[in-house]
């Protein structure tokens, strides 16, 4: 099966499953959430046949453009979700993730990011292009589910502060945990990815481990968010809504080091 075959399966599984999802925000029916997960587990199923059918046809990393960057990202969201959502039963936030991924899959799939398989530009012909972007992309994709579970924690929080409301304080506590649990799986991957596997290969490749590039500045200032994030839970006991305001402000910088400096600022990381 081609890569774009598997690619729509991918897709339509992933719309299912946020529609499966959505049915059982507002109707409450297990069975909904039930088969959710599994429309979302098929469509990763078929993404990742979509993703090695890339890797094979190129014979390179799946990783040299922002077409294959983003369905990466998508893919490895995907899989942030599936493994939370089995961990901590975080059904109503299923929706809102799918809904990330299957946005990054439209846009991969638009006119913006063509498709098109071409020659890896000398600085992109190392095996630290698996590395490198693969783990950051993977801890990003924990962001993604922390940035989903802050907001919910926000909304829930104060639902229980204002209404008393005994479930949505119960709800507010599992999206803060959860939040704070993504963020630690995420901030390592992030860490290692983006910063240690990024210097090693830019010394390797431009003769210097760091250079300030936009990438690598806004690198920086997404992983000083998420260290703030951690540092002050664990060290000055944060929870509640300072750590999901910084939770959310941590993926809008990641965000931005992900789009914006793509394509709003020149420099070394330019051809990504």
């Amino acid at each position: 099966m081609s890569e774009t075959a598997f690619f729509t399966i991918a897709f339509v599984a992933y719309a299912l499953a946020v529609a499966a999802y959505f049915v059982f925000l507002f109707s409450g029916r297990d069975k909904a959430a039930r088969l959710g997960f599994l429309l979302a587990a098929a469509g990763w199923a078929a993404h990742t046949g979509a993703i090695i059918a890339r890797t094979v046809t190129a014979g390179r990393a799946p990783l040299a453009n922002m077409y294959e960057s983003v369905s990466f990202l998508a893919w490895a969201s995907a899989v942030a979700f599936l493994g939370m959502e089995l961990k901590f039963k975080i059904r109503k936030a299923g929706p809102f993730v799918l809904l990330i991924v299957l946005g990054l899959m439209a846009l991969a799939s638009s006119p913006l990011m063509p498709g098109e398989i071409s020659p890896l530009v000398p600085a992109l012909q190392s095996y630290w292009l698996w590395l490198h972007v693969s783990v950051t992309l993977i801890g990003e994709a924990f962001f993604a589910v922390a940035f989903i579970t802050a907001i919910l924690y926000l909304i829930s929080e104060r639902k229980a502060r204002t209404s008393g409301d005994s479930g949505a304080a119960k709800a507010a506590d599992l999206y803060d945990r959860v939040t704070y649990r993504a963020v630690a799986a995420g901030f390592p991957l992030f860490t290692l990815g983006a910063l240690v596997f990024g210097m090693i290969w830019a010394e390797r490749t431009w003769g210097r481990y760091w250079s300030w590039d936009p990438k690598e500045t806004w690198s920086f200032i997404t992983w000083m968010v998420y260290a703030l994030y951690l540092h002050t839970r664990i060290v000055m006991g944060w929870k509640g809504r300072r750590s999901a305001v910084v939770a959310i402000l941590g993926f809008l910088a990641a965000l931005f080091t992900y789009f914006g400096v793509n394509y709003l600022l020149s420099g070394l990381h330019s051809y990504n």
